[in-house]
């Protein structure tokens, strides 16, 4: 790509006296300005603006004039800014661009009070008067130039190729300019401007074009095909076909010619970044702000930390104070202390108690003994069983009958576990010793064993499927039915009518609720027998390395060991 060029600053403003005019060529890409006389302009930019942000100063804005090198663009914050130009179709509207572009380029000429020599600007054919009359009073009240002159660079353009010998005084001048297209005519060495002809189409949107043929020929590199790099190939490259038609027949038979005219391009390659190793002072430097992190984090826990300590020795203390009243009270006084605490009994105080105490243990970072957070937990599921009937209200006996119900079966729950748990380790080290003297009569009886339990199951499930005598293979939904289920079936129906009278009374009574208890009970014992079946009939399939469901290859290997 075409490197950023930075125009430096003139410093022979003051050798050129006041009568030499200043020519400006304002073109709608290029804004070109030098001194008369000479054959080349002194200063070229390209003819936009941009008013970034500075990232490090408050966000001040900044005033970017003509091409940025993109190293310096990174100081700024671009996202909120985009490329602006004084022109719209060639002709200038935003004024306020236009100075700031007047602004640089008379900076850049060395310009550093008014101007006080004559202006020569150009400007486009037919351009309109209030677009005139404004450039005029910027240069005349801005800058204090003592006059100024406009002219049609096409027509400036066709006079010096005139004296350079290249065209006669009878011509044609065509301009390809930004944004348009003109042809003025030319008779006797003077422009016919009420014959000339303008087309908006120029040379941005040749570049707009090729871009949009380049993206979609090469999608995978449309972000890389960027406005900049599409004027940048269509300037070095492209060029304008003297016979249109026939260019098209080169490219269309493929010939060498095509070949040759073809431009290959390769687009830039970046290496990827090499992350270098931070140095001893960066990692420092991190390690003491990860450090200062983790220390204000402690800090917080043990501030939060000791609250929790401070509000549980308060409740503690209450909860202690509660106590000594108490003990220290006749039975009125207790029964006083109670209702105004919100407590039942002195139980429930002291079940709080330990609560407390464990919570502060924890928090103070103590061990608490397993028989300690076994009575807590009991004390909290059933704080009134350990609670006298004569100090309890019949609401809260019921509720305690409850409590010693629940914990009794719970705590059976749990011994049978218990001794379920001895049974099946005094059975498997019984089956190890079996398995050690004698393997071969070991996994006989285990395969016996399977198959019965096999069997057992198999029958089961095709009872439940297709009942216990059925010679028609009809299967309704009472032979489906096994004893079990047919008598909860028909405790459901009779439990919701009341003796034959159609009403549905039921709930009505206790009694009534112990139909499921009883419907229970007895799903629970078939379904027990179930689960006892299949568990073993699981475990056994474990030890033979067979799994339950392949008994085809059980049945096989018992046929190849009898044989």
């Amino acid at each position: 790509m075409t490197p950023v060029y930075r125009p430096p600053r003139e410093t022979d403003f003051a050798r050129f006296p006041d009568s030499t005019p200043i020519v400006i060529d304002n073109g709608a890409s290029t804004f070109r300005i030098g001194w008369a006389g000479e054959a080349e302009p002194r200063l070229a930019f390209r003819n936009i603006v941009q008013r970034p942000r500075h990232r490090s100063s408050a966000g001040e804005t900044v005033t970017v004039v003509g091409d940025t090198d993109p190293a310096l663009m990174k100081y700024f914050d671009c996202t909120r800014t985009s490329i602006r130009s004084p022109f719209d179709d060639d002709v200038v509207y935003q004024f306020e661009y236009m100075e700031y572009i007047l602004d640089y380029g008379f900076d850049r000429l060395g310009a550093t009070s008014e101007i006080d020599h004559p202006i020569l600007m150009t400007e486009c054919e037919c351009n309109p008067s209030f677009s005139r009359a404004r450039m005029s009073e910027l240069l005349f009240e801005t800058y204090g130039v003592p006059s100024v002159a406009f002219g049609i660079d096409d027509a400036f353009s066709y006079k010096y190729n005139q004296k350079l010998g290249n065209c006669g005084e009878d011509g044609l001048a065509i301009s390809c300019e930004f944004g348009t297209c003109h042809v003025v005519p030319f008779l006797k060495g003077q422009p016919v401007l009420g014959a000339c002809c303008r087309t908006n189409v120029g040379g941005s949107h040749i570049t707009d074009f090729l871009r949009q043929l380049l993206s979609l020929k090469y999608p995978y590199h449309a972000a890389s095909v960027s406005w900049d790099k599409a004027e940048e190939l269509k300037k070095e490259h492209c060029y304008v076909a003297h016979d249109y038609m026939s260019e098209l027949e080169i490219f269309k038979n493929n010939k060498e010619e095509a070949e040759e005219k073809t431009r290959y391009w390769q687009l830039p390659w970046v290496p990827p970044p090499k992350d270098e190793p931070p140095s001893e002072e960066e990692l420092a430097r991190k390690a003491a702000i990860k450090e200062k992190s983790g220390q204000r984090l402690r800090d917080m826990a043990a501030a939060k930390r000791s609250q929790k300590i401070e509000g549980l020795e308060k409740k503690l203390s209450e909860l202690e104070d509660i106590m000594e009243q108490l003990d220290d009270s006749d039975e009125i006084e207790e029964t006083a202390i109670l209702s105004r605490t919100g407590y039942l009994s002195q139980q429930e105080i002291k079940s709080d108690i330990l609560k407390v105490t464990q919570s502060l243990r924890k928090a103070k970072g103590e061990s608490n003994g397993n028989e300690e957070n076994a009575d807590a937990s009991g004390a909290d599921k059933y704080p009134l069983v350990s609670v006298p009937d004569e100090m309890l209200t019949p609401e809260q006996l019921k509720e305690k009958k409850k409590q010693i119900l629940l914990k009794t079966t719970t705590e059976g729950r749990i011994r049978a576990k218990q001794r379920r748990a001895e049974e099946a380790a005094l059975r498997e080290k019984q089956e190890e010793e079996r398995r050690t003297e004698n393997p071969e009569l070991y996994f006989d009886e285990l395969r016996a064993r399977y198959l019965e339990l096999s069997e057992k199951v198999d029958q089961r499930k095709r009872q439940k499927v297709n009942g216990n005598n059925n010679s028609s293979g009809a299967v309704g939904r009472g032979e489906r039915l096994n004893a079990a289920q047919k008598e909860r079936m028909r405790l459901l129906t009779t439990a919701a009518f009341d003796r034959g009278k159609g009403e549905d009374t039921f709930g009505m009574r206790d009694e009534d609720w112990l139909v499921y208890n009883k419907m229970s009970k007895e799903n629970d014992d078939d379904n027990d027998g179930n689960d006892d079946d299949e568990s073993e009939l699981t475990r056994i399939a474990s030890k033979i390395q067979v799994r339950p469901h392949s008994q085809a290859f059980l049945f096989m290997m018992l046929s190849i060991l009898s044989n």
